[in-house]
């Protein structure tokens, strides 16, 4: 599995919400269930820690089959993860629903699609978007792509730092207002 989240808010009301989803996560895993399942389960657990919907968490979380390259995929309000192809095409991962806690009984809608040797995933958290500069202006969706656009074949890692590097230029000596995660994978095939 691979899960990225983010909870709304800061501090110590977030850090709880966040514990919670982990443990409800590790729980939800122990039993093959459906990934649209096993979202909408999660949902109702971040539902009873909510705030009655002020304190949701988006997340996209991933069941990747390492042997077929198949990877399935729910967007749960977060950013659209982008899936930079061998080949240099982009496409973005939308499917799914609303951030949990919002709503208890939801359906998720799930995706699934094919990777190939050389393929990269990239999901990051709105830290990475939202990183602004001295004049407040946003890194933004657009330099993103750039960024993705201009990997060639290197490591994950390469990825990983090439993009961190980017916000990090952008910013300059700008305070942060949020906290940047980012997760690479590069499919290596069999």
């Amino acid at each position: 599995m691979l899960v990225v989240a983010d909870v709304a808010g800061k501090g110590m009301p977030a850090a709880l919400i966040m514990a919670t989803f982990q443990s409800s996560l590790k729980t939800l895993v122990q039993r093959p269930i459906p990934l649209p399942d096993l979202v909408a389960r999660l949902c109702r657990y971040c539902c009873e820690h909510s705030l009655e919907g002020l304190r949701f968490t988006t997340a996209v979380i991933a069941e990747l089959d390492p042997l077929t390259g198949t990877l399935a995929y729910v967007n749960a309000g977060h950013n659209p993860p982008a899936l930079r192809r061998a080949d240099g095409a982009i496409e973005l991962l939308t499917t799914g629903g609303l951030p949990l806690g919002v709503q208890a009984n939801i359906a998720y809608e799930s995706a699934t699609l094919s990777l190939r040797p050389g393929d990269r995933l990239v999901i990051f958290t709105d830290g990475v978007v939202e990183a602004q500069d001295s004049q407040g202006q946003e890194f933004g969706d657009a330099r993103l792509m750039e960024v993705l656009k201009g990997v060639r074949e290197e490591a994950a890692a390469g990825t990983l730092d090439r993009l961190l590097s980017s916000v990090d230029a952008f910013v300059g000596t700008a305070p942060r207002s949020d906290d940047i995660t980012c997760l690479v994978m590069r499919f290596q095939g069999r």
